[in-house]
């Protein structure tokens, strides 16, 4: 942690710059604008390991020119990611101060060995990007792969990770990685890198103020003078302004504030481990009564799946609804279950439990079939249940009835 906090001082410690260093009017003019608003380390991309070759892959060696003039002009440290033997010596040779080493380098252990090795006899800082996938031993071989050459001055950034699922963010954040990686190496600083888990600048505060939160180290996030007009990454640059602002928004918490009792904390910590004994010994009672559930099948010859007591057939739907709204006598449990047998029976009204699960959450809801004519049944059933639970009933208008209609073609039934 020692050389982090000689160079940046009080956290959070920021490094800030452009994706990349694209020319040298560009990167001068965002080096004067961080500079003036007090950041001390200043980043660009040089070599770009872009991931379809065609893309602006950097300037190279040229570009470490630009950076040894603005270090020369305002007194910033530089920074930049290598990725092989030959980027080191480059960037050693040229007087770079602070080198980061990429996702996808991280994760090849060939690479890193490579730029450990040439890196031997070195002291400068390095910087680990976690590897593109949530592999925290692969993070930790990387380090240690630095280690191994005598290196003592190392830090890690958390970028997220790849996925392949659709996403609000550009990387999934992984923080419970990050958590790990912190756990296992406390001794490391760790910085997170809002700009490439978000992919957009309206998401790096909320994932700033998180990091934060969590009790990383500092930020490096990408900022260019003209950011719509970057050559790489232009949606999630901020320019300094815009950068300086979003800083002066973040709150930097304590881990231990001077007025906030510890006692307190420990007690409510406490409480909450009796908490989970409890659910954790109920869990044990409910396992116990479904293994007799499965034992009673087995010894009676029962199929694993079987029908409930009280669950409407397809043939009485109707009528069985009509008799439990005369009786009274429909409970949540029945009402769930006629719910389940309703969106698995008929291919037409089909909806996925989980599906349904989500749009009910925790309050309970009741469908309103838009054929059959049984939309006023349920209805005023609804409306006999909403009063007996004791809880609101939702109804949409016709605009958000046709609007859910137009977004779930395959559903034949609208939530009320």
């Amino acid at each position: 942690m020692k050389f982090c906090e000689d160079i940046f001082g009080d956290k959070p410690w920021i490094i800030s710059g452009p994706c990349s260093a694209e020319t040298e009017e560009q990167t001068l003019a965002t080096a004067r604008k961080l500079a003036a608003n007090g950041i001390k380390v200043f980043r660009a991309g040089i070599w770009k390991p872009r991931t379809r070759p065609g893309n602006f892959e950097g300037v190279g060696e040229v570009g470490l020119d630009w950076l040894k003039e603005v270090k020369k002009e305002t007194g910033m440290l530089t920074s930049t990611e290598v990725a092989n033997a030959k980027h080191v010596w480059s960037a050693i040779k040229s007087g770079i101060d602070i080198i980061w080493i990429g996702a996808r380098t991280t994760a090849n252990p060939f690479m890193m060995q490579d730029i450990a090795e040439s890196l031997k006899g070195c002291n400068i800082p390095v910087l680990v990007k976690n590897p593109v996938n949530p592999d925290v031993e692969l993070w930790l071989g990387a380090i240690e792969r630095l280690e191994s050459v005598g290196l003592n001055k190392i830090g890690l950034i958390h970028r997220g990770f790849s996925s392949y699922e659709k996403l609000l963010y550009r990387n999934a954040p992984g923080w419970k990685i990050a958590m790990e990686i912190k756990r296992r190496r406390p001794d490391l600083p760790l910085f997170c890198d809002p700009s490439h888990i978000a992919g957009k600048r309206e998401y790096l505060f909320e994932l700033s103020q998180k990091a934060l939160d969590l009790n990383l180290d500092g930020l490096m996030i990408e900022s260019h003078i003209n950011p719509d007009k970057a050559w790489s990454d232009a949606k999630q640059q901020l320019t300094p302004a815009d950068l300086k602002e979003m800083l002066d928004r973040l709150v930097v918490r304590k881990v231990a504030p001077e007025q906030a009792s510890l006692d307190s904390l420990n007690e409510l910590r406490y409480q909450i481990d009796q908490m989970d004994h409890e659910l954790i010994d109920l869990l044990r009672k409910r396992m116990d009564v479904c293994i007799k559930i499965g034992e009673y099948k087995k010894a009676n010859n029962m199929t694993v799946i079987s029908q409930h007591v009280g669950t409407p057939s397809s043939t009485n739907t109707l009528q069985w609804l009509a008799s439990a709204t005369s009786t009274n006598s429909l409970s949540v449990r029945s009402l769930r279950q006629f719910t389940t047998h309703l969106l698995t029976s008929k291919p037409k009204y089909s909806m996925a439990l989980s599906e349904w699960e989500r749009i009910c959450g925790p309050r309970m809801y009741y469908v309103c079939l838009s054929a059959e004519g049984i939309e006023n049944a349920t209805r005023q059933l609804a409306d006999e249940l909403c009063a007996e639970l004791r809880i609101d009933l939702v109804k949409p208008s016709m605009d958000e009835m046709k609007q859910f209609l137009a977004d779930h073609n395959d559903v034949r039934f609208i939530v009320t």
